[in-house]
């Protein structure tokens, strides 16, 4: 069967003077906001109605019409042109499936006589006159080229002949990715007796396969109550370690399209000794008595850095004695780690950046910045640290600073970016698959907009305007899967949820609101779930991208938790799957929920959070910190002290008391 549009154009003779076709048609474009009349597109369309002598759409009448105007004795004659469109039922909807980093070509079933051009869409938004740096040459044929494809072009696209829109062809594209994976540790000694763990986290479209080998011989076999594999293969696990289980354990991960694999060593030695005390696998605590690290396995406080100890590089005490006030204390706002070498923190009272070397655990030296920096993100693609500063309380005078070569850790660099009246920035963090970001964004204060900008020479790009939703950004997520960026709107009081908006990243159009959606949206490491949570009402609604580019709704739990900030866990039971836990501004409840089941927990009275007034940096009064890819711990900090949760458990592990306003948080991992 076919699908079929019939349509009859139709010219008189030539006493009929021919129709300005240029003039129709941009009269018709112009309507609808668009002016393609200079396109190769429409230029070559109109050639071709003026050597028929219409316009394009110009004259449509009926076959019963037509039969009439040809036999009418009173007029001239008619010559009838018939544009006859079809689609075989079968090519409605039509399936592509490529490798990630190849070109693709998607070409239209739409066919017939005098078919006008083809009009490519994709969300609504038409691409044939969009200056698209991978979507750029549509051929002679109208068939849609994409020259290198990324998970950001997965979706559907569709077509149709211009005029004639309700005609269409859907092309759903499938993005397939290679697997990449990581294993932990990457060596290890363990004495005999012990248990033992070897990870093996892998990504990849489709889910990759995990399988081990021992010194090269397949594992399976050797399974036993003593070796076993858990999570899908994610987590090889020795109960009791011998001697003979010393080797290299080859970790493979396998997809339709690709294979990655690593090695994992296991020495069992009668004293497992280390070389010198590890500094990394630590949580990085900054509070009013200075920094606190801790190794959260133990719940040991390994260093206290007090805040009369000196810089290296100045001998300024670190948190320096204010006149006035009977204890000398700190205050910090926002830190990041970079690359485990260094971690960057901001001190907004005294104007300024410390870094702290990791490897001797000692503050090496302090950078001066604008006033009052409260924000710090470190952009791993270009190795820098982009600086947000408020100028003062009331955020009359922000600026944007970046600090180049980020990771050099002295002699640095500090820029002023051309951006005027920033609220906030936005970019999107790296994964195992997206290992380079080149855009970010800014938000002006008050401002329906948001700013595209070039992260490596940092420019604007574009502005991408919200007024017709009326909606003034306040924060952003970014999934990779479909290049969806979902804009969490300010609440208003024509407003009075946080509505979301989605750009597609493929065209910087703003594509809609996110259904119903409301909330601070939170996109997992694998770019898979988006966890949107409303701090008013305590509802939390679950969506999940899938490998087709759809967003779909999965969960729609309420919760009597007013959110204050939220982090992914990766499950221990499930590959590829993962735990969220989240922390109340006003209640002493973290809540835990699994996403693969949407099953709920509440781990209660972790104490009372900060106040707002004790953190008016941002509104995650109460953090919550996950310890890294590998990792099975959390923290979270009360008014007066630190809890730790055993993520593999579910349940606290312990409380560290004494530490004071430690809401600024940093963990460091292998080192």
């Amino acid at each position: 069967m076919h699908k079929s549009i019939l349509c009859t154009v139709h010219t008189q003779d030539d006493i009929v003077p021919k129709p300005a076709c240029q003039s129709h048609q941009n009269r018709a474009l112009v309507e609808e906001g668009l002016d393609y009349s200079k396109s190769r597109f429409f230029q070559t369309w109109i050639r071709l109605n003026r050597s028929i002598g219409v316009c394009p759409n110009s004259h449509e009448i009926s076959l019963a019409e037509k039969h009439s105007l040809y036999h009418d004795k009173g007029h001239k004659l008619l010559l009838p042109f018939v544009v006859q469109l079809t689609l075989p039922e079968e090519q409605t909807v039509s399936i592509t499936t490529v490798t990630v980093g190849l070109s693709t070509v998607l070409t239209c079933a739409v066919h017939g006589t005098l078919r006008p051009p083809i009009i490519w869409k994709r969300n609504g938004v038409i691409l044939n006159f969009l200056d698209l740096e991978d979507i750029n040459d549509f051929g002679e044929d109208d068939s849609l080229y994409i020259t290198k494809v990324t998970t950001i072009h997965m979706g559907n696209y569709t077509c149709h002949a211009y005029g004639y829109e309700e005609l269409y062809q859907t092309h759903i594209l499938q993005v397939n990715v290679p697997p990449v994976i990581r294993v932990y540790p990457e060596t290890q000694a363990q004495e005999p007796g012990v248990s033992a763990s070897l990870k093996c986290h892998a990504e990849g479209i489709p889910n990759p396969k995990i399988t081990w080998l021992k010194n090269g011989i397949d594992i399976i076999p050797k399974l036993s109550k003593q070796l076993t594999l858990l999570a899908n293969g994610s987590e090889l696990h020795i109960s009791s370690v011998r001697y003979e289980d010393t080797g290299a354990y080859t970790c493979i991960a396998k997809n339709e399209v690709g294979v990655d694999e690593d090695i994992s060593s296991l020495f069992i030695e009668d004293s497992a000794r280390k070389t010198r005390l590890s500094v990394g696998n630590m949580f990085y605590v900054f509070s009013d008595d200075g920094i606190t690290i801790i190794q959260p396995s133990e719940c040991e406080i390994r260093r206290h850095i007090k805040p009369n100890e000196r810089i290296f590089t100045s001998y300024e005490e670190i948190c320096p004695r204010v006149e006035g006030e009977a204890i000398q204390s700190c205050l910090w706002a926002s830190a990041v780690n970079v690359r485990d070498k260094y971690i960057y923190v901001t001190q907004p009272k005294w104007n300024r950046i410390m870094i702290l070397d990791i490897q001797t655990q000692k503050v090496m030296q302090s950078l001066d910045v604008d006033p009052l920096p409260t924000k710090l993100h470190y952009d791993k693609s270009h190795d820098q640290v982009w600086v947000l500063s408020w100028g003062d309380m009331q955020k009359s005078h922000p600026t944007l600073q970046v600090i180049s070569e980020a990771s050099v850790g002295e002699n640095q660099h500090i820029t002023h970016t051309p951006f005027e009246e920033v609220d906030d920035f936005f970019i999107s963090p790296t994964n195992l698959i997206i290992n380079h970001i080149r855009f970010g964004f800014i938000f002006n204060k008050s401002k329906s907009a948001v700013h595209k900008i070039d992260l490596e020479t940092v420019t604007h790009i574009k502005t991408i305007s919200f007024k017709d939703y009326r909606c003034i950004p306040q924060t952003m997520a970014y999934t990779h899967l479909g290049g969806y960026f979902f804009v969490q709107c300010r609440k208003n009081l024509s407003r009075p949820a946080s509505l979301q908006l989605i750009i597609d990243s493929v065209t910087d159009s703003v594509i809609g609101p996110n259904c119903d959606i409301s909330g601070t949206p939170y996109i997992s490491p694998d770019g898979r779930y988006l966890v949107s949570a409303d701090e008013d009402s305590g509802r939390i609604r679950v969506q999940t991208i899938t490998v087709q580019g759809e967003i779909k709704l999965v969960y729609d739990l309420q919760t009597n938790v007013h959110i204050s900030d939220l982090t992914f866990q990766p499950s221990f039971t499930e590959g590829n799957q993962y735990y969220i836990y989240a922390t109340s501004h006003l209640q002493t409840d973290v809540l835990f929920v699994e996403l693969s089941t949407g099953k709920m927990n509440i781990l209660k009275n972790l104490k009372d959070p900060l106040t707002s007034k004790d953190w008016p940096w941002s509104s995650y009064n109460r953090i919550m910190k996950d310890s890294g890819l590998f990792g099975q711990y959390l923290i979270t900090p009360a008014k007066d002290s630190l809890f730790v949760i055993n993520g593999r458990q579910n349940t606290l592990r312990c409380e560290v008391s004494g530490i004071k306003r430690g809401n600024t948080v940093v963990w460091v991992g292998e080192v």
